[in-house]
C-alpha cells in the first residue's frame, strides 16, 4: 500500500526529529539527570493533592494519626504530620526543578554550540556553486536563528513532554487509584485532544517553514545593507533600503502574528474542551460520592483539577516540536550537501609552476552556454601569461578552474604534467596564491592579515619583508599600531589601494610557485601600481604568473598574451607581435583600456 502525503510528511518529521535527538547523544549522561529531575518534580503533583485528604479529613479530627503502623511515626498527628508534608513536599518539588531544569539547560546550550559549529565547518567545505545559488543572509539565519528553533524542539519540548507527561501520569495514576470509573470517563476526551493536536502541528509546521525563509530575508536584507553602506549612501539609497527592510520586516512579523493567531485559536478550544470534562467529572463525583470522605472527594477534585495545565502545556508543545523540525530541516539540507569533490591522492612538497591547459571546455551548472571552449596553452616556469578579453570572455572563471574551485569536465589543466583533479585539494591550494580584485581582509591586525591561514605563525621578519615588497610597509608604518593594527571589517579602515597591498603581500609571504594576479592592480594609483609591478618583476622570477589587469600597461611585458572573446582565445603571442598583427589586441590597446568596464569584467 503506497503512503498517502500525509503519512509520508509525518514519517519525514519523525526521522527528522530522531535524527536531531542523536546530537544528544554526547550529553546524555546530564541529560538522564535532568529526566530524573523531571520525575521528582512530576511525582509532587498527586502528593499536594494526596496532602489535602489528610487535612480537610483533619479539619473534623486534627489529633488523628497520619501512620498508625509505621514504627517512629505512629505518634505523629495531623495537627504536626501535614505542615511537616508540605514543607518536604516543597523542597522535593524544588530539588527536581533544579535539577532538571539546570541540566536540561547545559544540554541546550550544548547543542546550539555544537550545530552552530557544525553548519559553520560545512560552510568551509561546501562547493563555490552552493554559494552561488545561496544567499549570505539565509545562510547566516541558519545559524543564528533556525539553530534556535532546532534546540528548543530537542530540548525544550522535551522538558515539557517529560515534566507535563510525567505530571499527567501520576495525577492519572493517582485518579485510578482513588476511583478508576471516574478516571475512565475523563480518558473519552483524549481521541478528541489528539486530533486537535494533530490539526494544529501541521499548520505550524507550514507557517515555521515561511517563518524562516521570511527570517533569512531580514537578515539578507541587513547584511546587504551594512556591507555596502558606502554604495547606499553615494548614491542616495536609504530611503529605498529602509523600505526594502520594512518590508522583509513586516513579512516576518505577519507570519508570526499568523502563528501566534493559531496558537491563540487552539489553546482556548483544547482548554474548553478539558473544562467542560471536568465539569461533567465533578458533577459525577458529587453525585455518586457513596462512602467516600470530604478529604476523598477534595483530594479527587484537586487531582482533577491539575490535569488541564499539564494537558494544555503538551498540547502547545507541539508548536515548538514543529519549528524546530523546519529548522532542523534546512540545517540538515546544508549539512547533507556533498562537499567539495577532493578524491586525488597526490601531494607534492613543492612544484615548479609548469602549466598546461589542454582543450578546456567549461560549462557552469545548470547553464547550457559554454564559459570556456576549447582553451590550450602552457606557461613554464617562471613565465608571465596574460589574459586579454573583454566583459564575459571567460578569464576570470578560467582562474577559477585552476585552484578546482569548479570542477571541470572537458580537457585537462596539468600542474607539473599531474591533472590537478589528481592532487589533494588542500596541496594543490599550497602551490597557488591568488590575488582578486575584491580583497577579503579580515576584522584583525595588518599582520594577521598578511600572516592568515595555514601563514599564521610566520616570522614577524617574513612579514615584513613582504609588506615591504608589496610596498605597503610605508602606509603600514604610519598607522598607529604599525603591523598591530586593527584594520576593521573587511579592512574598512583602509583605502583601495592599501587593502589590495595587504592581499599582494600575503601572496608574497605564500611564496606559492602558482601566482595568479585577477585584476589585482585596479585599485591603485599610477605610482602605487609601478612601485608593485617593480616587486612583482623579483617575486615573478622562477614562478608561473597568470595575470588579468583591467589596463594594458600592466600586461605589457608578459612573455605571453592570451586575447579571449566569448570563451575563446582569438590570438596569442608577445605584446610587441600582437600590436605587429594589428589584430584583435591592437583594437583593444588602441582604445586605451584604462577603464575596465570596456574591457575587462568577466
Amino acid at each position: 500500500m503506497a503512503e498517502t502525503p500525509r503519512t509520508a510528511q509525518q514519517s519525514s518529521s519523525l526521522k527528522i526529529y530522531f535524527r536531531l535527538l542523536t546530537y544528544v547523544k554526547p550529553y546524555i549522561g546530564i541529560f538522564l539527570l535532568s529526566i530524573l529531575g523531571f520525575v521528582i518534580f512530576a511525582s509532587t503533583q498527586p502528593m499536594l493533592a494526596g496532602i489535602l485528604k489528610y487535612f480537610v479529613d483533619g479539619l473534623s479530627n486534627p489529633e488523628a494519626v497520619l501512620f498508625p503502623n509505621v514504627p517512629y511515626l505512629r505518634d505523629l498527628q495531623l495537627l504536626q504530620a501535614v505542615p511537616l508534608l508540605i514543607v518536604l513536599i516543597a523542597a522535593w518539588q524544588g530539588l527536581g526543578s533544579f535539577l532538571g531544569n539546570f541540566f536540561l539547560a547545559k544540554v541546550s546550550l550544548g547543542l546550539v554550540h555544537d550545530l552552530r559549529v557544525e553548519l559553520f565547518n560545512k560552510l568551509l567545505v561546501l562547493p563555490n556553486r552552493y554559494f552561488d545559488s545561496h544567499n549570505s543572509g539565509h545562510l547566516i539565519s541558519r545559524i543564528t536563528f533556525n539553530v534556535t528553533m532546532v534546540t528548543g524542539a530537542a530540548t525544550d519540548a522535551i522538558k515539557v513532554v517529560i515534566r507535563e507527561g510525567l505530571t499527567v501520569v501520576f495525577l492519572f495514576g493517582y485518579l485510578l487509584w482513588m476511583n478508576w470509573k471516574l478516571t475512565i470517563v475523563m480518558l473519552a476526551i483524549l481521541p478528541l485532544i489528539a486530533l486537535m493536536v494533530s490539526s494544529s502541528s501541521k499548520k505550524f509546521r507550514k507557517q515555521s517553514k515561511k517563518i524562516q525563509v521570511a527570517m533569512g530575508d531580514v537578515t539578507h536584507v541587513a547584511s546587504e545593507t551594512i556591507q555596502g553602506y558606502r554604495v547606499v549612501r553615494s548614491f542616495g539609497g536609504e530611503n529605498y533600503e529602509q523600505q526594502r527592510f520594512a518590508d522583509a520586516s513586516q513579512s516576518n512579523t505577519e507570519k508570526q502574528l499568523r502563528m501566534t493567531k493559531t496558537s491563540a485559536v487552539y489553546t482556548p478550544m483544547l482548554q474548553l474542551v478539558i473544562y467542560s470534562a471536568m465539569a461533567v467529572l465533578m458533577f459525577l463525583v458529587l453525585y455518586l460520592r457513596g462512602d467516600s470522605t470530604a478529604g476523598d472527594l477534595v483530594a479527587y477534585i484537586t487531582a482533577a483539577g491539575l490535569l488541564p495545565k499539564p494537558i494544555r502545556q503538551l498540547s502547545e508543545v507541539s508548536s515548538t516540536i514543529q519549528k524546530g523540525v523546519s529548522g532542523a530541516e534546512s540545517i540538515f539540507e546544508q549539512l547533507d550537501v556533498e562537499p567539495e569533490v577532493d578524491q586525488g591522492t597526490v601531494e607534492r612538497d613543492r612544484v615548479t609552476g609548469r602549466l598546461d591547459v589542454r582543450h578546456l571546455s567549461f560549462t557552469y551548472p545548470g547553464s547550457e552556454r559554454r564559459v570556456l571552449d576549447d582553451i590550450s596553452f602552457t606557461a613554464e616556469p617562471g613565465q608571465m601569461v596574460a589574459l586579454v578579453g573583454r566583459s564575459g570572455s571567460g578569464k576570470s572563471t578560467l582562474a577559477s578552474l585552476i585552484p578546482r574551485f569548479y570542477p571541470h569536465a572537458e580537457g585537462e589543466i596539468l600542474l607539473d604534467g599531474v591533472e590537478v583533479e589528481q592532487y589533494r585539494l588542500r596541496n594543490l591550494r599550497r602551490h597557488i596564491a591568488q590575488v582578486t580584485q575584491h580583497v577579503t581582509l579580515f576584522n584583525d591586525t595588518v599582520a594577521n592579515n598578511i600572516a592568515y591561514g595555514d601563514l599564521a605563525g610566520a616570522p614577524r621578519e617574513q612579514i615584513e619583508a613582504a609588506a615591504a615588497d608589496a610596498y605597503a610597509k610605508e602606509f603600514i608604518d604610519q598607522l598607529p599600531q604599525g603591523l598591530d593594527t586593527e584594520v576593521g571589517e573587511n579592512g574598512v579602515l583602509l583605502s583601495g589601494g592599501q587593502r589590495q597591498r595587504l592581499a599582494i603581500a600575503r601572496a608574497l609571504l605564500k611564496n606559492a610557485p602558482l601566482l595568479i594576479l585577477d585584476e589585482a592592480t585596479s585599485a591603485l594609483d599610477t605610482e602605487s601600481e609601478r612601485h608593485i609591478q617593480a616587486a612583482l618583476d623579483q617575486v615573478m622570477k622562477g614562478r608561473t604568473t597568470l595575470v588579468i589587469a583591467h589596463r594594458l600597461s600592466t600586461i605589457e611585458k608578459a612573455d605571453l598574451i592570451l586575447v579571449m572573446d566569448q570563451g575563446r582565445i582569438v590570438e596569442r603571442g608577445t605584446h610587441g607581435q600582437l600590436l605587429a598583427e594589428n589584430g584583435y589586441y591592437a583594437r583593444l590597446h588602441a582604445m586605451g583600456l584604462d577603464e575596465p568596464a570596456k574591457a575587462d569584467i568577466t
